[in-house]
């Protein structure tokens, strides 16, 4: 029986939350890397254009439940998901219109672009506290939980209960969608597969009639697409508050980095492998311990490696570590 409490606390509060984390950031790192691998610079305004997408989804679902439009036991944000990517779509369009644009055609340097992507991320951040504030903004509504504490302690007779949320859910199962949807896109599409070849040999890719400011568009509509979409999922989770996505952008890039910069499956490794990281070096395992530990040898202290404070030092610790040891990342990506 101790044992079974044991494996349902590791469930509850390590892998459940690290799973649905880990495919949070996942989302958020195939964007990171496909700026990389195809327009060739890291796109530090990448955190906030996550935020500028959940707040478009956020108002438009205030303004569905004030409409008395809901999905019953669903978030309404799912009905406003498409309103989100749409607005983010033209947001990141009229960006690389107005600034990235004319240093692709001056062929500036990678620096410059990461400059200036970091010019565009002050500005989205204004941009979005000014609309929607600075304090955390809850707009989940439907079923809170697929499973609750009190069902599941009744069901099973044990002392600890496994809870998941409907977002956890909704988490998983999207992003999976979303990760297969952009699969397929890639390897199978027309498109996709001109976008694979621009980003392998740029210049050979022009030789053979590829259009690359057609290519260029359609990154920036599967980037937002995928940060929209990131960023509603965490803000269904946890909430919504802008600051917090840019410090999101750290465990972000460090997901990518660590899978392998400019590789897809490396990008989507590294999301889970911080994530589990994170939530594994911050859990108390006192609790754990204590049903595994013989009789009397039950630790007296938390068993926690790190303060909650610094969760994002664990990402960073990684990056360092990837970045001195093995620069192109687990799955082998471009160098960075």
């Amino acid at each position: 029986m101790d044992l079974l409490n044991a494996i349902v606390a590791v469930l509850n509060y390590v892998f459940i939350p690290a799973a649905s984390y880990g495919a949070q950031l996942a989302l958020g790192a195939l964007g990171v890397t496909l700026i990389y691998g195809i327009l060739r610079f890291s796109n530090f305004a990448h955190g906030d254009t996550m935020a500028f997408g959940a707040m478009v989804t956020i108002l438009v679902t205030w303004g569905l439940q004030a409409a008395g439009v809901s999905l019953g036991p669903l978030p309404t944000a799912l009905l406003a998901l498409p309103f989100g990517i749409a607005a983010t779509i033209l947001l990141v369009l009229l960006t690389d219109r107005a600034v990235y644009r004319f240093y692709r055609r001056q062929k500036a340097a990678p620096v410059v672009f990461v400059i200036a992507s970091m010019g565009v991320m002050f500005v989205l951040n204004g941009i979005v506290r000014f609309i929607i504030g600075v304090n955390d903004q809850n707009f989940s509504d439907g079923e809170r939980f697929i499973i609750s504490a009190r069902t599941f302690k009744t069901m099973t007779g044990l002392n600890e209960a496994l809870v998941l949320k409907t977002s956890q859910a909704l988490t998983l199962v999207t992003a999976g969608i979303a990760v297969a949807l952009l699969f397929w896109f890639l390897n199978r599409t027309r498109t996709g597969k001109s976008m694979r070849a621009y980003s392998d040999n740029e210049d050979l890719a022009l030789l053979s009639g590829i259009n690359p400011e057609r290519v260029v568009i359609y990154t920036w509509m599967i980037v937002a697409a995928l940060a929209t979409t990131a960023g509603v999922l965490y803000g269904l989770d946890k909430s919504f508050k802008p600051f917090t996505y840019f410090q999101l952008l750290l465990p972000i890039f460090a997901s990518a980095i660590v899978g392998g910069l400019g590789n897809p499956l490396g990008a989507i490794a590294g999301g889970f492998l911080i994530a589990f990281s994170e939530i594994g070096v911050v859990y108390a395992w006192k609790k754990v311990l204590g049903y595994l530990a013989p009789e009397g040898w039950e630790p007296d202290g938390l068993v926690q490696l790190l303060s909650t404070d610094y969760k994002f030092a664990v990402s960073f610790a990684i990056l360092i570590i990837v970045l001195l040891f093995k620069p192109t990342g687990l799955f082998k990506g471009k160098s960075v």
